[in-house]
């Protein structure tokens, strides 16, 4: 029985083994840094909204959803969602802009 091994030469029980919970792409220091930085800024625009904007904006930027599909989700109009989800994106709009200007 042959033994498999991965493109690198590693036996593959031993490539699982020192690549367990590591992905592919090895993030650096820095770029976590980076990473945690623009976190913590979405969510200091996120947190500049009312509830109601920011769970519209959610449920349209990160799941997908149409804005008819959140009007029913949240019991509201889709013109309602529509000004919702713009006017978080206006306040994306205007902190990135004005920290570009810093």
């Amino acid at each position: 029985h042959e033994q498999r091994r991965h493109w690198d030469g590693r036996e593959f029980d031993e490539y699982i083994i020192t690549t367990e919970g590591v992905g592919v792409y090895g993030e650096t220091p820095e770029e976590y840094l980076c990473r945690m930085e623009t976190l913590h800024e979405l969510m200091a625009v996120l947190d500049t909204c009312t509830e109601a904007q920011r769970r519209r904006f959610l449920l349209y930027a990160l799941d997908g959803l149409s804005l008819a599909e959140i009007g029913v989700l949240c019991g509201c109009s889709k013109v309602a969602v529509y000004q919702s989800v713009e006017a978080v994106r206006k306040k994306f709009i205007n902190f990135f802009e004005n920290r570009l200007n810093e």
